[in-house]
Formats: C-alpha cells, sequence, structure tokens
C-alpha cells in the first residue's frame, strides 16, 4: 500500500522557528526525535517552538520493525554533560511544556534511568515552572530503574504499548513485551500515584477494531491517564509495510472509545504522535476546568 491519502498530506520543513531550533541543537550536540524518527509534523511542531528531545545518543539497542531510529551497539558510551545541554538549551528555548524521551540503551546497567533523573531534575532547577513529560523505555522490567525515573517528579510519564497485543511480536523488537510495557505503566502509578500516565497505540498494521479496544482496557487497567492513536507511516521499504491507511472517521470512533473506557484525555488521528503537540493535549484533558498542576497533584 503505497499511495498515502489526501489528509496525510504535510507540508516541509521551513520558516524561521525550524531554522533556529535546528541549529540550536545542533550547536548543543542534542538529538530529536522529531528528525531521528522522520516525524511527518515536524514542520508544524517545530514552526511552533516545540520539540522532544531524545536522549543518550541516536543509536538504539533495539530494532523493532516500524521505527527510523538507527539500531545498533551504543557500547556503553553516554553524554555526561547532556542533562546540563538539556536544561540550558529549553531554556533558551523558553517553553512551558517538554518532552523527553530517549533511545534503548540495554548496555547500560540502569538502561539510562539516572540519567533520565538527571536530565529532569537539572530541567526543572533551570526552568521553574516548566512541564516535564518522559517517554521512556522499559528498562527491561527494572523496578528499580522506573523508581529512579519516578522519583525525580515528571509530571507525566510515558511508555507506548505501540500496537495490539497480538501484533506485538512482528512489530516490535523480541526484548520488548506487550505485558512487560503493560507492567511498567502500573508500576509507576504504583510507586507515585501522583504521576500522571500516557501510552500510545499505532493503527494500519493490520490490527482489529476489538483488539484495539482490548489494547485499551489493558491500558486503563494499569492505570493510564492518557492516550494517543495514530496513523503507522512506514519509514523505509525495510520496515513493515503499512496494511491500512485508517479513516479519520475510525480514529473519531477510536477517540470516543478510549474517552468511554475512561482515559482522562485520547488524541486519536492520522498524523496524532506519542508526544505531538503533548502540552496542549496535556493541558487541554487536565487544566480545562482552570485547574493548575500544582492542585491537580496536591489534590491526589
Amino acid at each position: 500500500m503505497d499511495k498515502k491519502p489526501a489528509w496525510l498530506t504535510v507540508l516541509p520543513p521551513k520558516g524561521q522557528s525550524h531554522a533556529s531550533l535546528k541549529a540550536l541543537f545542533s550547536e548543543m550536540g542534542l538529538h530529536t526525535v522529531c528528525e531521528e524518527a522522520h516525524c511527518p509534523n515536524i514542520s508544524e511542531c517545530w514552526g511552533g517552538g516545540t520539540a522532544t528531545l531524545m536522549l543518550m545518543g541516536d543509536v538504539c539497542s533495539r530494532a523493532c520493525r516500524f521505527c527510523m531510529v538507527t539500531p545498533g551497539r551504543p557500547a556503553g558510551q553516554l553524554d555526561e554533560f547532556e542533562p546540563e545541554k538539556v536544561a540550558v538549551a529549553l531554556s533558551r528555548m523558553g517553553l512551558t511544556y517538554v518532552v523527553l524521551t530517549s533511545v534503548d540503551r540495554d548496555d547500560l546497567e540502569d538502561g539510562g534511568a539516572e540519567h533520565f533523573a538527571r536530565t529532569i531534575r537539572r530541567t526543572k532547577e533551570l526552568n521553574p515552572g516548566i512541564l516535564v513529560e518522559v517517554l521512556i523505555p522499559d528498562f527491561q522490567g527494572d523496578l528499580e530503574a522506573i523508581r529512579t525515573v519516578s522519583q525525580a517528579r515528571p509530571d507525566v510519564i510515558a511508555h507506548n504499548i505501540e500496537t495490539t497485543m497480538f501484533l506485538t511480536s512482528k512489530v516490535r523488537d523480541p526484548r520488548a513485551g506487550y505485558w512487560q510495557s503493560l507492567s511498567v505503566l502500573r508500576d509507576v502509578k504504583k510507586i507515585d500515584p501522583r504521576i500522571f500516565t500516557k501510552s500510545s497505540i499505532m493503527v494500519g498494521l493490520g490490527e482489529g477494531e476489538e483488539e484495539v479496544r482490548l489494547a485499551m482496557m489493558h491500558l486503563r487497567d494499569a492505570g493510564v491517564d492518557f492516550l494517543t492513536v495514530g496513523q503507522y507511516l512506514r519509514p523505509s521499504p525495510r520496515h513493515l509495510p503499512v496494511v491500512e491507511y485508517v479513516q479519520p472517521s475510525v480514529f473519531e470512533s477510536y477517540k470516543e472509545m478510549g474517552e468511554e473506557i475512561g482515559f482522562k484525555y485520547v488524541a486519536s488521528g492520522p498524523l496524532v504522535r506519542s508526544s505531538y503537540r503533548a502540552g496542549e493535549f496535556y493541558i487541554r484533558s487536565v487544566m480545562a476546568k482552570t485547574t493548575t498542576i500544582n492542585e491537580v497533584l496536591n489534590n491526589n
């Protein structure tokens, strides 16, 4: 299935904001998932002055069949100054909401959990009031690694199941299990119920509607607050082919389904990605009744 429908048309990256961010990230030696994963929303997000930073390099220790990030052997290499670089770069960007993610780093003893925690803490120190979402790997299910990130008190911890239970072995690296991912999300809530959790599902890989519903039910059972649902787009010929370009009306039905199941907010659409306009979705869902983040946290 090669020809994309009209609703998946996106603008090429351009504009002063895009150019400024690209120059800043290059200067600081930072990576963004926007570029590494060939995100279709880079023009809109960077044009609006927002981006998702990718920690711990641009080589992933896993090789999921949907992902454009380069797989390989990071060999334990880690930039110890990266937390400071990220915090400084964000202070220059003047953001109110940031998403920090990473490649998988199975080569590190803690999977990079302490590196995440240092980056969260330093980002909040240099950027008072900023909301921090982290999109974390599964840390091979290591509870102490999950605790390390949770205790740094990000506002949202996201971890993606990516696809349905029945397609997981086809879509994800063999080390990335469906139940392991659900366990990560459940453990975050056990460690600190005040932290909001989030996950994401790609569709168009051959899943059925009832499979999507089951995945949503499993996520809610794990206490997940926010859900995003988006169209899988094949990043290169070596990746999994698209089975179906899902109609916008189906995405709307998935949104309604998720809301009925009990998520606090569901972002569902062809171009929705896990970190796409994350701040807007978060603010609209949690602060719709003029409730501040601090009030929400203090009341739990």
